[in-house]
């Protein structure tokens, strides 16, 4: 009977010590990126991978930064077991100059349900300049797009648009796209490739959300750790006008009703 009653105990104990091995867990490449020094007026971003390494999927329920600069977006899926999510935090270095060091809080159903991962730098002066030598240059990474300007055509104004343009890297070394600049503060940013090999292509898009109306030509720098051309000027075209659905409402008490 307590041979029985033992071997119930220890089998109830094994099971459960299973059932609780039996969670998602995420991993991530590193928990701590570091943009180094560059001007104001970037909108830098990282995009931090992270690997489900548990048994069970994980959805990543909130990405919670620890300041307003700092705009996260993530993987809304749930991440299914030995497969990656990605973190993307953005920070805008408008009117921050000097160093900083931000956290962000990831909340997920994960075994440790709790995370904190964090990006850190330095912003310096607008018309930040570094010198090189020759051969620091001549092994640089370096940054080539197939065309410099995109027209969207007609949009309304508060439109989202998104222009595609191809770069690549004809350099040496590694080549990041570190961030982008504009004067409208209305252009983000994402790549293909977190990290472009010698001779390596990817896909840059630009997402433009126009605020001031008539013909409108913004100026993008794409900043990137190549130094011979750290600041590369695209241009996004764009006629914009006021909102259609705006145009052809008319409000009857607090109900907008469209032109028949």
């Amino acid at each position: 009977m307590n041979r029985k009653f033992y071997f119930l105990t220890f089998l109830s104990l094994l099971l459960a010590g299973f059932s609780a091995q039996a969670q998602g867990e995420l991993k991530f490449e590193k928990e701590t990126h570091d943009f180094g020094t560059f001007a104001e007026g970037v909108i830098a971003s990282y995009e931090f991978v992270v690997k489900n390494v548990g048994d069970k999927p994980v959805v990543i329920a909130q990405v919670q930064p620890s300041c307003g600069c700092t705009t996260p977006e993530w993987t809304k899926d749930p991440i299914m077991p030995g497969k990656t999510g990605v973190i993307k935090a953005m920070y805008n270095s408008n009117g921050r100059p000097g160093p900083f060091h931000k956290s962000i809080s990831v909340i997920s159903n994960a075994a440790t349900p709790q995370a904190v991962i964090f990006i850190k730098g330095e912003v310096g002066p607008k018309d930040l300049k570094t010198s090189y030598t020759p051969e620091q240059k001549a092994n640089s990474p370096r940054l080539a797009v197939g065309t410099t300007s995109h027209s969207f055509g007609k949009l309304e104004k508060g439109q989202k648009a998104v222009a595609k343009f191809t770069i690549k890297n004809t350099g040496r070394q590694d080549l990041v796209v570190q961030g982008v600049k504009s004067n409208c503060n209305c252009v983000t940013y994402k790549v293909s490739e977190p990290a472009l090999k010698p001779g390596q292509q990817a896909t840059l898009e630009l997402t433009y959300i126009p605020t001031m109306l008539k013909e409108q030509n913004e100026v993008v720098t794409i900043v990137s750790n190549d130094i011979v051309m750290p600041d590369l000027k695209l241009t996004l075209k764009a006629n914009v006008v006021e909102s259609l659905a705006q145009k052809n409402m008319l409000r009857e008490g607090n109900q907008p009703v469209p032109f028949r």
